[in-house]
């Protein structure tokens, strides 16, 4: 067993390559085989090759590169376009117009992709054009699509939560659910401050929106039927027990094949576009997942996680205390690493300390996951903020991380209610059994 001082000095190391452009993979491989050759020898070290096959035959984390082609299908079938115009029709007579839009649109996709970046790249290649011609204050514009992508990894289905369930060992089915009414809250959060702004400074909201007849808005609802049916097809067969999250996958990328060809747009160059781009990312995440596994298996075998408890608990930090520290921990975390990194690296440490602290860890799944979100337009690497800059294409990332601001310190108000209120998270949980 090591002590906490030679685990900082890990932990520095890691960040400090992380930091210094070293891809994550690498960094996190190259620190646990340190750790190994130091203090297990070499022969453990020959153990990856049989953690790496373990990984990549792991039948779970199959739903990742499905969930992602998933996304790029509805992406490039014209879905959510239909669903943004649909859903203008019914939010834009709100104070705040075409924002609340972006913030509905935002969730209605998160329902379907799991990922924040493609969430805030879709949208943003959407409204921006719709934005600017309507005289929309430009940073709070930027700000809600920057932050209303964040939800794209808390409402299910979310490739961060199977990932952390699959290092945690953590029911993926109970994350998804515990994810719902959380998103959903802070969806209405972000609708109510966009409110807010709007009635407090009438400028920022832009030209009034025309009004649109009923019936044309009755009509366009027809637009909403895809988004519901994926969403449909996915968490109902999960919920019903009939199909894993990897199998509920394959269904809604079915049923994503069957809308494209619905629109005509189902071709081989399209396909050809979706399975390329669902490789490159699947690659990238599945070794670092592959190097994260063999981390965990390290730091188990050196009693890292029995160490770190030990320590805090020396230092008389109540189960409060800790959360709290650790909130402050992640914000610092958040301004350095993308969110992948930052989770993978510390979750296999982290996690057995807070459950011995008597924190469920679907709980945990789901504060973590938050503090992802924050990391996200959390400024200077905060990656939602660089993907809205690329769709918007001029001017500076300054005006969209500005406009992010308001949107970051709902999250963190919202992470305190969950703290001081955890039945938000775990009510459907616990109801569902």
């Amino acid at each position: 067993m090591i002590g906490p001082f030679e685990v900082l000095i890990g932990f520095i190391i890691l960040l400090g390559m992380m930091m210094a452009g070293v891809h994550v993979a690498v960094a996190i491989f190259s620190v646990s085989a340190i750790g190994t050759l130091v203090y297990l020898g070499l022969p453990l070290l020959y153990s990856f090759g049989d953690t790496l096959w373990g990984t990549l035959n792991n039948f779970l984390l199959t739903a990742i590169p499905l969930f992602i082609l998933l996304g790029e299908l509805l992406l490039r079938s014209g879905i959510t376009d239909r669903m943004y115009n649909s859903l203008s029709v019914w939010l834009s007579r709100m104070p705040g117009g075409l924002l609340h839009t972006n913030v509905g649109a935002s969730t209605v996709f998160a329902a379907m992709s799991g990922s924040s970046v493609a969430t805030a790249a879709t949208i943003g290649t959407v409204a921006l054009p719709a934005l600017s011609d309507r005289g929309y204050n430009e940073r709070l514009a930027l700000g809600t699509l920057a932050a209303g992508a964040t939800l794209g990894i808390l409402i299910p289905p979310s490739i961060n939560m199977i990932i952390y369930g699959a290092i945690t060992n953590t029911s993926i089915s109970k994350l998804f659910i515990a994810g719902i009414l959380p998103g959903l809250v802070l969806a209405g959060c972000f609708m109510l401050a966009i409110m807010a702004f709007s009635l407090l400074r009438p400028g920022v909201a832009g030209d009034p929106e025309p009004r649109v007849p009923l019936g044309q808005r009755l009509r366009s609802l027809a637009d909403l039927l895809p988004p519901a049916f994926i969403f449909a097809i996915v968490i109902g067969s999960i919920y019903s027990g009939w199909a894993t999250p990897t199998e509920a996958a394959a269904l809604g990328v079915v049923a994503a094949l069957v809308l494209a060809a619905i629109y005509r747009k189902l071709t081989i160059r399209m396909l050809h576009e979706s399975f390329l781009s669902m490789a490159r990312t699947t690659a990238m995440i599945m070794l670092i997942i592959a190097a994260a596994f063999f981390m965990n298996y390290i730091v188990g075998i050196l009693g890292i996680p029995s160490t770190l408890t030990n320590w805090v608990a020396g230092l008389g930090l109540t189960p409060l205390g800790l959360i709290l520290a650790l909130v402050v921990f992640y914000l610092v975390l958040g301004c350095f690493l993308e969110t992948l990194s930052m989770m993978i690296a510390t979750v296999p440490i982290v996690v057995p300390m807070v459950v011995t602290f008597g924190y469920d860890p679907v709980w945990f799944g789901i504060f973590l996951v938050i503090m992802m979100e924050i990391s996200l337009i959390t400024p200077p690497i905060g990656m939602n903020l660089y993907v809205v800059q690329g769709v918007r294409g001029k001017g500076s990332i300054t005006d969209v991380m500005l406009g992010s601001l308001p949107f970051l310190a709902i999250m963190l108000l919202f992470v305190l209610l969950i703290i001081i209120w955890p039945g938000l998270v775990m009510w459907l949980p616990d109801a569902m059994g």
